[in-house]
Parts: structure tokens; C-alpha cells; sequence
């Protein structure tokens, strides 16, 4: 780990939940990274691949990429890799309990249908470079006011970086050539039927298409396979129910269309390397409605 990096840690379970980690090369991000908490990386030099989930995306200087719980990714840049990294874990700041504050869940994060990598102009990244420094230098300087500090900075910074990615959205609605409209009724259609609707073959025929055109859309577009939408939407309503809410597991199973516990553990666990009951334990046990 990198000697200039900022920790914060609850002071009852000894747990780590804010870090800000300046970095200089990409040795840190080689091996594939699986969090308890959202990451939100600033690349200020270098460019490179990225590989989050099972996609691949290239990125380049000024450019920022925000991470789930537990979402997996790895970085790779050849030279020149430069930025810093900001970790909070939902029991320092709850996106869901904060959420008329800092809209950025289902922008910054848990957003399945865009890359998580947002380009930046040199003025944006230098201006969410300035925030960040701010948390820096909090960081720095410890006292019983410092969390409430940190966390209007945090506010501050993802409401900014959720502001350029709308913006951003805007920008390319307008100069881009347009996606088939089907697949807007796809993502309304996974919205509507993930909890009884597993299979392409189900949105391939409620879309009067056939499964392979519905992927061959889904892969271009989304860069994803239309089963890997339909998971990631399952398992980020999981992820939400298994820390809002006190439900069993076998509950929850039942709610998103599992007739079997066991195989709802193993499907959540394929794809997010954990079981529920691990993920639930450390991202923290219903806290959100506390």
C-alpha cells in the first residue's frame, strides 16, 4: 500500500471506512480489486484498459471511474498512470439514506448500461482534483468535527462528478447517432420483469425479436451479453435489500424470483465472488434505515 494513504477507521469495530490514496503508478490496480466500500478513482496521466465486471473499456488522462460494493475491476496502463482514489463504505456515508441530497446511484454507481469510465475536460478533472484535495487535507488534520467535514466534501464531490456525467449524457444524445429505440424498451423491460424474468429468451420474445438480435444490440451498445444485464440488475436489488433491509436471505431469494435459497446464494455468489450472508456482514447489517 502506498505510504501517502489516508485512512479513517470506525473507532468500535476498528473497520476501515474513508481512505484517500494518491497513487503513481498502476502496480496497486494489476490484480483485480473487489471492495466493501465505492471507489472513485481520478486519473489525472496515463491511459490504458479497464476491465470492471467481464467489460473492457479504455480510458485516458482526466477521466474519473467510480465503482459499487464489491464490484470487481482492474487497471492496466503501460506508463505515465497518476491520479488518486477515494474509499467510503456505506456505513460512513449511505448513498441510499443520502439520496435527495446526492443523486448519483444509478449515475456514479450501479449504473449497468454505461461505462464506468466518465471523460473529463482538463478544467473538470482539475476542479474535482481540487475537492478531493480538500479531503486530503482533512485528512491531515484530525478533530471531532472531521467526519462531518469529510462528508460534505464527499457530497460535494459526487454531486459534481454526477452533474458532468448528466451533462455528458446530454452532449452525446445530441452529437451521436441515436441507439435503436428497442433498446430503451429493453431496459424498461429488465426494470420492470428482473424479479420474473430470467432468461434472454423472455425479453427477446415480450421485444418481438429474436434472443440473438436482442444480444447482438445489448453487446454492442452495452457492451455487455443481454444475461449479464439481467444479472446485474437482479444482483444490485439484492445487494440493496441485503443491506437496507433485515429480510432473510431466503426471503429476498423468493422476492427476486428464486425458488431455491441454495441457488440464489450460488448465482449471487458467481457474480459477486461472495455469498449474501458474507456481503451483507461487511458492507453492514441494515444500517441504512438507522
Amino acid at each position: 500500500m502506498n505510504d501517502n494513504a489516508l485512512e479513517l477507521f470506525n473507532p468500535q469495530s476498528k473497520s476501515l471506512v474513508f481512505k484517500v490514496f494518491p497513487f503513481g503508478s498502476d502496480e496497486y490496480f494489476n490484480s483485480l480489486k473487489k471492495y466493501n466500500y465505492f471507489s472513485v478513482i481520478l486519473i489525472l496521466a496515463g491511459k490504458g484498459s479497464l476491465i470492471a465486471d467481464i467489460s473492457e473499456y479504455s480510458f485516458k488522462e482526466n477521466s474519473l471511474m467510480c465503482f459499487s460494493l464489491y464490484q470487481p475491476f482492474k487497471i492496466q496502463c503501460k506508463k505515465g498512470f497518476k491520479g488518486i482514489m477515494v474509499n467510503f463504505h456505506p456505513e460512513f456515508f449511505c448513498l441510499h439514506k443520502h439520496r435527495n441530497e446526492v443523486s448519483c446511484n444509478g449515475v456514479l454507481f450501479n449504473n449497468i448500461y454505461e461505462s464506468p469510465v466518465i471523460n473529463l475536460t482538463v478544467d473538470e478533472a482539475q476542479y474535482l482534483l481540487t475537492i478531493i484535495t480538500g479531503l486530503k487535507v482533512e485528512m491531515e488534520r484530525p478533530g471531532p468535527s472531521q467526519p462531518e467535514v469529510l462528508i460534505s466534501y464527499l457530497k460535494i464531490l459526487l454531486i459534481n462528478a454526477s452533474r458532468i456525467k448528466i451533462e455528458q449524457r446530454h452532449l452525446e444524445a445530441v452529437s451521436s447517432k441515436k441507439a435503436p429505440v428497442i433498446l430503451n424498451s429493453l431496459k424498461d423491460a429488465i426494470d420492470e420483469h428482473f424479479k420474473s424474468l430470467h432468461s434472454p429468451g423472455d425479453y427477446a420474445e415480450l421485444l418481438n425479436i429474436s434472443t440473438a438480435a436482442l444480444n447482438r444490440l445489448s453487446k454492442t451498445y452495452f457492451n455487455k451479453t443481454l444475461s449479464n444485464l439481467i444479472a446485474d440488475r437482479i444482483i444490485i436489488e439484492a445487494k440493496r435489500q441485503l443491506y437496507l433491509t433485515s429480510e432473510p436471505v431466503k426471503s429476498i431469494a423468493y422476492e427476486l424470483g428464486f425458488n431455491d435459497e441454495f441457488y440464489f446464494s450460488r448465482f449471487f455468489k458467481s457474480n459477486v465472488a461472495i455469498s449474501p450472508q458474507f456481503f451483507r456482514d461487511t458492507v453492514g447489517f441494515d444500517r441504512g434505515n438507522a
